[in-house]
């Protein structure tokens, strides 16, 4: 075989077990990936994980998923190697504080260091739609009801800053326009970060109206964040 041809072979390979939608064999709870087993867990009680995310999309659109759903590329779902199907987890992208919940309906990433595979919908969500991949912790949420994770305290962050000057000037100019805009301090990777944050809010929802607003009105990288 040329090796031009053997090359595209083995990334051929490569990348269709780099995705979540399977050619797997599962007896019961177990299943084998390039002859390595995977067993999933009984239990998704007070699970967490940290890790790289990666997403899939277009290419397994349609597609039958590990628990027989049709993957859909714009619902809020996930793969994951051993947790139970219909797991629910909040996924916080930790180079931007993001968070989102998805569902667990598929198996995978078998790549790697990568701990869960998501869709298009929630990478987008989570930032991870640009950058492809993503440090993220993650966390079984399935005892809190949707209004109990929707409900709490919110607020936007429209800027971060290594500048302490910048973050002030900026401060300064959403002030005029929103109540309780802040400035807080991060310390990350050796590095001090001023983050500003607009908005103090009773709901998910409510933070996410602000956050549209901010994006419409020139703040295109503005999201909504739990108020810590």
């Amino acid at each position: 075989m040329k090796p031009k041809i053997l090359f595209l072979f083995i990334m051929s390979f490569f990348l269709l077990f780099s995705c979540s939608s399977k050619q797997t064999s599962n007896d019961k709870n177990s299943y084998y990936v390039f002859g390595k087993k995977y067993t999933t867990i009984n239990s998704s009680q007070n699970f967490s994980q940290k890790g790289i995310a990666s997403w899939y999309g277009k290419k397994f659109h349609g597609r039958k998923t590990a628990n027989g759903e049709t993957y859909n590329m714009h619902d809020m779902t996930c793969a994951h190697k051993t947790l139970p199907f219909n797991t629910k987890l909040e996924v916080k992208n930790l180079s931007n504080g993001k968070k989102t919940v998805v569902r667990v309906n598929d198996r995978g990433p078998f790549v790697n260091r990568r701990i869960i595979d998501l869709s298009y919908k929630a990478a987008g969500k989570l930032g991870i739609d640009i950058t492809g991949t993503a440090p993220v912790v993650i966390k079984a949420v399935d005892g809190l009801t949707e209004k109990e994770y929707i409900s709490g305290k919110f607020t936007v962050q429209t800027g971060a800053f290594t500048s302490r000057e910048n973050a002030v000037r900026l401060k300064n100019k959403l002030s005029s326009d929103f109540n309780h805009v802040f400035i807080k301090k991060v310390y990350k990777n050796n590095q001090t970060f001023f983050r500003v944050r607009a908005g103090k809010f009773t709901s998910l929802k409510q933070a996410e109206l602000s956050e549209l607003k901010l994006r419409q009105n020139g703040y295109p990288n503005a999201f909504s964040v739990a108020l810590d």
